[in-house]
């Protein structure tokens, strides 16, 4: 009769589910799809835009919510973004055959998405597509102008098409040396970043699931401030709702403020999400707020990482996916210690709704 410890996973931090030639793989292999990027962008600049609009669901629109901030104040470009589920029943006037919607989705047929690709292309936009699922729905030739058919690195593959766009509007003369760093770096430090949090994200997972034991029904609180806003609201959606059953709120720093602070009390668990970007200082005084009322919380800020190869200025552009890497590791120790395979879920796509 075997033991039954000779089937018990290993615990303690151990990288686990990490792959370091499938991540340098898959974020080298974006990075190398610049130069589709760039011919798909030149036909729309040549033909003309009103305006070009992110759109998405879910995670989808989160992501889309960090390009659109990213842009925000670096281009004049007519740049938005919207919910589709939204977007379907309200409708936007400002959306005409001269818009270009932008989208990505990782089944190729999510609901949502498939309506909404239908509505566009029945108003006569252009529409430009990435998906991760090769002969899913939404990559049949009617369904979008512009394909480019690629698995994961949405939020890489989402900026890359706004660092063009700006860069042929004049606002981005260090595009090339962007590009440099980020294709001879970016994988790396983004690897070196997983290995180097794995052993804090085991200890944080422990701790995390040990609370939740004993206080099942007490939500965990996500915050986040410029790209990690829409990084903080995907990760309590996506992973800790969605994923791991595990109840959360998310808030955006600026409205900490103006709500979820005065519900925060000594053991309340916070997480503080904090970026490099313009909006550094709306998260810096949420943590400057945290210690005052709590004891609970946790801040983590992609600063402390070196990132080596990527020039200071250049950081804030990409601090989302370095907090992506830091979570990554975060949900390999949350599903060893819930016991629950993150692939599985409860109710999504498992019937009609």
């Amino acid at each position: 009769m075997y033991k039954a410890e000779m089937w018990k996973e290993k615990e303690g931090p151990c990288l686990r589910n990490f792959d370091e030639n499938f991540t340098r793989t898959s974020i080298n292999g974006a990075l190398a799809l610049r130069g589709e990027i760039e011919k798909i962008v030149d036909d729309i600049w040549e033909k003309g835009f009103d305006a070009i609009y992110f759109m998405g669901i879910g995670g989808t629109w989160a992501s889309a919510m960090q390009v659109e901030v990213y842009m925000r104040g670096r281009s004049a470009l007519p740049v938005y973004v919207e919910n589709a589920a939204e977007f379907l029943t309200t409708g936007n006037r400002k959306f005409t055959k001269n818009s270009v919607l932008i989208y990505s989705s990782v089944s190729g047929n999510t609901k949502e998405m498939v309506q909404l690709v239908e509505k566009v292309k029945g108003i006569g936009a252009k529409v430009f597509a990435f998906i991760d699922t090769p002969g899913s729905t939404l990559t049949q030739s009617d369904k979008q102008d512009y394909l480019v058919i690629y698995q994961m690195n949405e939020q890489l593959k989402f900026y890359m098409v706004a660092n063009y766009l700006m860069y042929k509007n004049g606002e981005f003369p260090e595009y090339e040396r962007y590009n440099s760093e980020m294709e001879n770096c970016l994988a790396e430090a983004l690897i070196t970043v997983e290995k180097e949090a794995d052993a804090w994200a085991y200890d944080y997972a422990e701790k995390k699931i040990a609370f939740l034991k004993e206080h099942p029904d007490l939500p965990h609180y996500f915050v986040g401030a410029g790209n990690q806003a829409a990084a903080a609201y995907s990760y309590a959606m996506c992973y800790w709702e969605e994923q791991m059953w595990v109840r959360t709120r998310y808030s955006s720093a600026p409205e900490f403020f103006h709500g979820m602070q005065e519900i925060i009390l000594a053991d309340t668990p916070v997480t503080l999400f904090i970026g490099e970007d313009e909006q550094r200082p709306l998260a810096e005084r949420v943590a400057r707020f945290l210690p005052k009322v709590c004891a609970n919380y946790t801040i983590i800020d992609t600063k402390e990482f070196e990132l080596k190869g990527i020039s200071p200025e250049f950081r804030g552009s990409i601090s989302h996916l370095v907090m992506r890497a830091v979570n990554a590791r975060v949900d390999a120790y949350m599903e060893l210690f819930l016991r629950h395979p993150l692939s599985v879920r409860r109710y999504y796509r498992q019937f009609d709704y």
